[in-house]
């Protein structure tokens, strides 16, 4: 072998490496090749090193992907590169078909070995000593990187394609289409459902969704369903208003709550806006008036008669809205406190608006509600339908708002007669089954002791997520797939192990419970609150957690209907003020999608969200992660009667040191995961791992006690 290459000292050292069984100075030469010992002592060769290579955290054999391509009629060259974090390859081939190629790659390997791009060529790029030139590749461009565009042939494939395409809002779907590589999400995902449900007339499965995500193979599964699959779900229809109606599962709860503890504002919906610009008061009023009088949960009061709690819908009346004049320096406080300010829910009404001038052009709204009529959906919804109606009015126009077929207490209605004719026994059957008889705490490193009564005190931290590693969290659960909500709370559930000890981990989840077309304009309490249960121990790998979690997931989806005061009495867990039932943690991912996630823009007006400090807490901790197109962003809020800020802070940390460990190699077990970073690596191992006594180490400790003694 030759010692070197000529005039090229950087390949050399690449390439002729220490020898580290020969003498000093001897020197190996790299091949590239890669093999490995049997348990009989032989040698096996696998295979070339450079034709293995690491894409969102999969170790990837290039030949193998070549090895199948080129197994195919008329493919007479392949070759397979790894370049920005997907797989390009390119071919020599008959038939230049690549979708149908890609199709029998999905069908013999897992996604994230499925090359992005397939180029074809008309021969292989050489170079002058006759090998392959790999810069004289051409680069896949953007017309590359698309699908070929399938139209839709039958009608139920146009029927979904026409949804997708709204709900996801893009010009068109085909039938090649993946529905979570074009933007979907869970939340979307339950919105193609409920709409199909209603189009079709029957039950549509969400997991089917998930198991068949290409438009044409989900068109073709939901073809084959039995027309009959599940129990029909009544209509939901309008109620008689002609005496007042009962409070749904989760208002009893907070009907329950409020009489705890009337004060509290642990449970007040706000937002808070700022306008700049010239504000017309007076459209800004009717606007107010047209809402209430849309949404009877807007002036709707509780009130105790006889027979239990009850709804009553008060009449029609114009909208109160305090003016006040406020400085930029003391906005915040002044926001924080109209936010606080308690409700009364037996008098109402359970809106309160408050404007707060700044200047002659820049005001700021705030708006509060009370949990018992609206939650976060409803607030969107109502501040999308304000905007609306203010864009009409101050225009001296009528607004065009769609019609309300039904309104909160029909619902309320509805989903009691709907639970009780068995609906909530199914339901119910399958969280016993999972949660089973006894209820764990969790019991998490606390830095002060659970006192007897929660008082809701909290804090929140910001938790940076970069914009890199959110690409590649994106793209790990897209290989595995499961959604980027999945893959969250998969994480966090690692973390909650990681730091507990325990194997029973259970979370709390809020879903928007919104599975019905009647339900997603209302303004009402519908979030429902799901618990779902992970089973971790330390040889679990990152991909069976995956699985796990996608599984629970799904089947609580089908399952989310009953509602988690329901499950509560139930499951009967002993019950104490000092914590929250059935789960201490919640996690909660919000995507794009929700209605009034970009109001409509306004001619004068411009509307920006104003954030400020929250103070309250209603779990031991949660976690909230936020996407859109641009990134993730996260924040970790806690009780601060249990943790101090900076134990929060280490554990944001660890958390994104998890998350860049997962994406990195899934092969992992959980136990593996790196949580600390380099700087805690050497705290520990320098400062808490100190073996210098200060003592000879030739005496024993009879000796240096003897010598202890003699010097005093």
């Amino acid at each position: 072998l030759a010692r070197a290459y000529l005039n090229r000292a950087l390949l050399s050292a690449e390439r002729f490496v220490p020898d580290p069984f020969g003498a000093t100075g001897a020197r190996l030469y790299r091949t590239g090749d890669l093999a490995r010992y049997r348990a009989d002592g032989v040698i096996e060769y696998v295979g070339r090193v450079d034709h293995q290579v690491k894409i969102r955290g999969f170790r990837i054999e290039l030949g193998e992907i070549e090895t199948l391509l080129l197994a195919q009629p008329g493919v007479r060259e392949a070759l397979v590169l790894a370049a920005d974090h997907q797989l390009i390859a390119y071919l020599v081939a008959e038939q230049q078909d690549a979708e149908a190629l890609k199709a029998i790659l999905r069908e013999q390997l897992p996604d994230y070995m499925v090359p992005a791009h397939l180029i074809f060529l008309d021969r292989m790029p050489l170079n002058p000593n006759g090998k392959l030139d790999r810069q004289a590749l051409p680069k896949p461009d953007a017309s590359q990187s698309q699908h070929a565009w399938v139209a839709p042939v039958t009608e139920l494939e146009q029927q979904i394609a026409a949804l997708w395409a709204d709900i996801l809002g893009v010009e068109r779907v085909g039938l090649a289409d993946h529905f979570f590589e074009r933007g979907g999400h869970s939340l979307l995902a339950m919105q193609v459902v409920s709409r199909l449900r209603h189009a079709l007339g029957r039950e549509v499965p969400l997991k089917l969704l998930f198991e068949q995500p290409r438009l044409e193979r989900f068109a073709a599964a939901l073809q084959a369903l039995e027309a009959s699959v599940g129990e029909p779900v009544p209509a939901l229809l309008p109620a008689s208003r002609e005496q007042p109606l009962p409070l749904s599962y989760a208002q009893e709860r907070q009907w329950f709550l409020w009489q705890l503890d009337p004060h509290s504002a642990a449970y007040h919906i706000p937002s808070a806006l700022r306008l700049k610009g010239a504000l017309d008061r007076s459209a800004l009023q009717r606007s107010f008036d047209a809402l209430v009088a849309r949404h009877e949960s807007l002036r709707t009061c509780i009130q105790v008669l006889p027979e239990g709690a009850r709804q009553v819908i008060q009449a029609q009346a114009p909208v109160s809205i305090a003016l006040g004049e406020v400085s930029e320096i003391d906005l915040h406080a002044q926001v924080a406190a109209e936010i606080a300010r308690p409700f009364d829910l037996q008098a109402g009404p359970l809106l309160r608006v408050t404007l707060l001038r700044l200047a002659e052009d820049e005001h700021v709204l705030v708006l509060v509600q009370h949990h018992i009529v609206s939650d976060g959906w409803s607030m969107q919804v109502m501040v999308d339908e304000l905007v609306q109606l203010y864009a009409a009015f101050s225009q001296g126009e009528m607004p065009q708002l769609p019609g309300m077929p039904i309104q909160y207490a029909d619902y309320a209605l509805w989903q009691r007669d709907w639970m009780e004719a068995g609906e909530k026994a199914r339901q119910l059957a399958y969280w016993r089954d999972l949660l089973g008889g006894e209820q764990p705490v969790l019991e998490l490193p606390f830095d002060h002791q659970r006192p007897a009564q929660q008082s809701h005190r909290g804090a929140r931290l910001d938790v940076p997520l970069p914009a890199a590693l959110a690409t590649d969290l994106k793209a790990l659960a897209q290989a595995h797939g499961v959604t980027l909500f999945m893959l969250l709370l998969a994480s966090f559930q690692t973390l909650l192990h990681r730091y507990s000890g325990q194997q029973d981990i259970r979370v709390g989840v809020p879903i928007a419970n919104r599975n019905r077309v009647e339900t997603e304009r209302l303004i009402g309490f519908f979030v429902n609150t799901q618990v779902l249960k992970a089973e971790i121990d330390g040889q679990t790998t990152v991909a069976q957690l995956l699985a796990q979690v996608k599984q629970r997931a799904l089947e609580a989806q089908a399952h989310q209907d009953l509602p988690f005061e329901q499950l509560v009495e139930a499951l009967q867990p002993e019950r104490s003020l000092s914590l929250n039932p059935l789960f201490q943690v919640m996690f909660n991912h919000q995507a794009e999608g929700r209605p009034g996630d970009t109001p409509p823009a306004l001619a004068h007006l411009r509307i920006e969200g104003l954030a400020w400090e929250r103070r309250t807490a209603h779990f031991d901790l949660d976690l909230d992660v936020q996407e859109n197109r641009d990134g993730l962003w996260a924040s970790l809020g806690y009780a601060t009667d249990l943790f101090n800020a900076s134990t929060i802070e280490r554990m944001a940390r660890h958390w994104q040191n998890l998350l860049q460990a997962m994406v990195d190699d899934q092969a992992q077990t959980l136990g593996q995961l790196n949580l600390l970073d380099r700087d805690e690596q050497q705290h520990i191992l320098q400062l808490w791992n100190r073996t210098d006594s200060g003592f000879p180490a030739t005496r024993l400790v009879h000796e240096l006690v003897a010598d202890r003694a003699a010097e005093t």
